[in-house]
């Protein structure tokens, strides 16, 4: 008993920071190049510094060693800023990078880090792939391999 009571007392703790936290799931026929994933949240505070992160889970169909991504985030005034990120999903071996056991893996990635949200209101992520096959100027219509994709936003230590 007392085990599972520290269990929770430490899974309170790493929560405690936790400012937005969502998951959207990918259709099976994989992620669509036009099917953009949006995460709206709102805060109050314009002083304390945040983490964002974005989390993409993976099967074993993921044919490829990096991600490329588009993410715009939108400010309660409108200001918008884009970017277009790289991120390593598995090693020079061809092991996936990331938690989990099994053919999933969760890979929490950083976006943006001390990041002060200027005004309160509501901000908006959208988030996107940019994948191509080597050698093609035409992106690829659907993606297979990524299971979901995720926001996160932490309170800055």
């Amino acid at each position: 008993m007392r085990k599972m009571l520290l269990g929770l007392l430490l899974l309170a703790g790493c929560s405690a920071n936790l400012l937005y936290s969502e998951y959207q799931p990918i259709e099976d026929r994989g992620w669509d190049k036009n099917d953009a994933k949006e995460f709206a949240f709102t805060t109050e505070d314009s002083l304390q510094s945040h983490h964002v992160y974005i989390n993409i889970r993976n099967d074993d169909t993921f044919a490829f060693s990096n991600l490329f991504l588009i993410a715009e985030m939108t400010f309660p005034g409108g200001l918008r800023l884009k970017d277009t990120l790289e991120y390593t999903m598995a090693d020079p071996s061809g092991r996936w990078l990331g938690t989990g056991v099994g053919s999933i893996k969760e890979n929490k990635l950083w976006y943006k880090e001390n990041v002060v949200f200027p005004a309160p209101g509501v901000y908006t992520i959208r988030i996107e792939h940019a994948m191509r096959q080597n050698g093609e100027l035409a992106g690829i219509d659907r993606l297979s391999g990524i299971t979901d994709v995720g926001v996160e936003i932490e309170l800055a230590e």
